[in-house]
């Protein structure tokens, strides 16, 4: 077995960020076992204390640091506290994120900078935080979790659109700067996923977006964790700069 990597996942409590964490802390592929995991949450306590115990495995480091993203002091410092507990950072996760949608004219100007703040600021903050500890090491594998949104548009989400749009653009600037430490950047869009997002939609909205889908049906967490692991994986050592759409074939 290689050395175990040390994961860096924000936003990892519930839903996408959820599924990361376990993907990451319980996977094993190509002789690594990615066994330690720091989630970043903001808001709910015990969501974090039931992810810490439902990954059973003695081997496995799982720690939850409450903060907010948007800081970047606050990044900063569970940055540098999940490296001395950890030992060190290999890979970062940018999962955090919040929707706050209307159509533009009834949009207020607090809805616009709070998801840019939590979607993009976010990403700047981590990743800003964690890429001269890789520098260092000449090793790195960051994943950016964006959104077919950013990809198509979709009315009612200009703030959220232009959030994940920035995300994208944000991961292919740092792939061509960190390319020659050995340090991958690429995200992952995903289409109409089951969250709570998506569980307030009525039967109608989600027939509307079913049908939307050449697959017929909405993704799961567990898809998005599986290619955000891939991609970490030295499976993945040549691919960077990549926004890969996991939709069901809805941007093809």
């Amino acid at each position: 077995m290689l050395p175990n990597k040390r994961a860096i996942v924000t936003g990892g409590t519930r839903g996408i960020g959820r599924a990361i964490v376990k993907e990451l802390a319980s996977k094993s592929c190509c002789g690594v076992l990615f066994s330690d995991v720091a989630f970043i949450y903001n808001s709910c306590d015990e969501c974090a204390e039931e992810l810490q115990q439902e990954i059973h495995n003695p081997a496995t480091k799982i720690l939850a640091f409450k903060a907010d993203a948007t800081s970047l002091d606050q990044a900063e410092a569970t940055v540098q506290e999940a490296i001395e507990k950890l030992g060190g950072v290999d890979i970062l996760i940018n999962n955090a994120g919040i929707t706050r949608d209307n159509l533009l004219l009834r949009m207020t100007e607090k809805d616009f900078d709070d998801v840019i703040n939590a979607n993009l600021k976010s990403v700047f903050n981590y990743t800003k935080a964690v890429i001269k500890h890789m520098i260092k090491q000449r090793y790195g594998r960051i994943v950016n979790i964006a959104s077919v949104v950013g990809i198509i548009g979709n009315p009612g989400q200009a703030n959220y659109a232009a959030s994940k749009a920035g995300v994208i653009g944000f991961t292919k600037s740092m792939a061509r700067e960190l390319a020659s430490r050995n340090i991958t950047v690429n995200a992952v869009a995903p289409g109409y996923i089951e969250t709570d997002m998506t569980s307030k939609l009525s039967d109608e909205q989600r027939k509307k977006l079913t049908d939307m889908i050449p697959m017929g049906r909405m993704g799961k967490p567990e898809d998005i964790a599986k290619v955000v692991g891939f991609l970490c994986s030295p499976e993945a050592d040549y691919i960077t700069g990549q926004v890969i759409a996991v939709d069901g074939g809805m941007t093809m």
